[in-house]
């Protein structure tokens, strides 16, 4: 059978491959992708590199200039943006952001509420929902990571790690996924100029669990409790012997769970601060930046949905067998209003004026944010928690008896 004489159709979005061509796409095999009817072309830069076997899904998909996707295998990219020289090797990429130069490796499994910041990267066959990478930080391969923010590091060479076969254990017995887990923090975190967090392989965290900076986890082990200290090794013990009776969503400890699910939550609302009044400086200056800046902030406010959604599940089966309990689930509506935030808190004049005059000049933002004087730098992390500290407070306010710690309270 002569194959070549088959009246075979064009594929779908065979009309928008030839236009991207035409605007100078390097395109290898243009028959072997396939671009949906919402994908808007206008929303896809000029020199982006499509392999054979890239599926491009969905009216918000944002392809910034000079990305790579499929170059490893079959790559699905699904109502993402991502900016600038980002590469997408092989995988399944939905509703998840990527700013400038990251990298995820083959097999990728990425899902809503993602978000890699600059040169932010995993290896082979990583998958991630609800997680949030600060620059630079790198995954190893074969890692689950989902429900987890990870900071800290300054640059290519001294940057937050995840070893190879690492897992984040973000469920539970009860059924529950009030489990993020915060590495290093938002209000230091931004700047870029902390001591680098690395996570031995063949490893795991017991969500949530938080550390402090230039924290060590030694390989093949499992963390289950907080680092509170910045800068010190850690082989936790493992856990021998122990047997008693289970009894279901008896929540031994729900004020230390109660307490990190609002500080992660603070942080999210902390970032959306930071990308609203100081990102968007920087946005503003890049093709489809302010599309790659509206997907960030969804995935943000996703995020905070997400953990709230969490918290009323595990409210709900709460018995409440004390007056403090008793009085969190009475009021839980309020305590996950207050929960969700209060939305922005202005930012310091004097930062936003200079670092808009930094981008102004053409900066980027990791340069800028590197360049802060230590005043400035003062001004940022007291602004960011501070709006930390005010998701805490206000979620402990309405529900006074549970005696939650505040961050900065006495």
């Amino acid at each position: 059978m002569d194959v070549a004489a088959l009246p075979l159709p064009p594929p779908r979005g065979a009309a928008k491959v030839a236009a991207l061509i035409a605007r100078g796409a390097s395109v290898p095999n243009p028959w072997s992708v396939d671009i949906d009817d919402d994908v808007t072309i206008d929303q896809i830069a000029d020199d982006v590199t499509l392999h054979p076997g890239v599926r491009l899904r969905g009216a918000r998909t944002v392809i910034s200039a000079g990305c790579v996707l499929g170059a490893e295998g079959p790559a699905t990219v699904e109502n993402c943006q991502l900016g600038p020289d980002v590469r997408l090797e092989a995988g399944f990429f939905s509703g998840a952001v990527f700013l400038q130069g990251a990298a995820m490796g083959l097999g990728a499994h990425v899902r809503p509420g993602t978000i890699l910041e600059e040169h932010a990267s995993g290896a082979h066959t990583v998958g991630l929902k609800q997680t949030i990478l600060f620059p630079y930080a790198t995954l190893g391969s074969l890692i689950n990571f989902c429900d987890a923010m990870l900071t800290g590091g300054t640059g290519p060479k001294d940057h937050s790690e995840v070893g190879s076969s690492y897992i984040h254990f973000n469920f539970t017995p009860d059924g529950d996924k009030t489990t993020p887990s915060l590495f290093g923090d938002v209000p230091r975190g931004v700047l870029v100029d902390q001591p680098a967090i690395f996570l031995g392989g063949q490893g795991g965290a017991v969500g949530p669990v938080r550390t402090g900076f230039g924290v060590v986890v030694g390989a093949g082990s499992v963390l289950r409790d907080d680092i509170d200290e910045d800068g010190v090794l850690v082989l936790p013990e493992a856990v021998a012997g122990l047997r008693r009776p289970n009894k279901r969503h008896r929540y031994r400890r729900l004020n230390p769970l109660l307490e990190k699910n609002l500080g992660y939550i603070g942080s999210l609302v902390a970032l959306q601060n930071w990308y609203a009044q100081v990102r968007s400086l920087f946005f503003a200056r890049q093709q489809f930046g302010g599309l790659v800046l509206d997907g960030a902030q969804a995935q943000l406010a996703a995020g905070i949905k997400e953990r709230v959604k969490r918290l009323q599940a595990l409210v709900a089966r709460i018995e409440p067998e004390d007056e403090a309990r008793a009085e969190l689930v009475a009021n839980v509506e309020g305590f996950l209003a207050a929960a969700a935030g209060s939305g922005q808190v202005v930012a310091p004049a004097q930062l936003v004026e200079h670092l808009a005059s930094r981008a102004e000049a053409g900066d980027d933002y990791l340069t800028a944010i590197k360049g802060l004087s230590p005043e400035l730098k003062q001004q940022a992390t007291g602004w960011l928690a501070g709006v930390v500290a005010g998701v805490v407070g206000a979620a402990a306010d309405e529900v006074p008896l549970l005696g939650l710690a505040v961050p900065g309270r006495e």
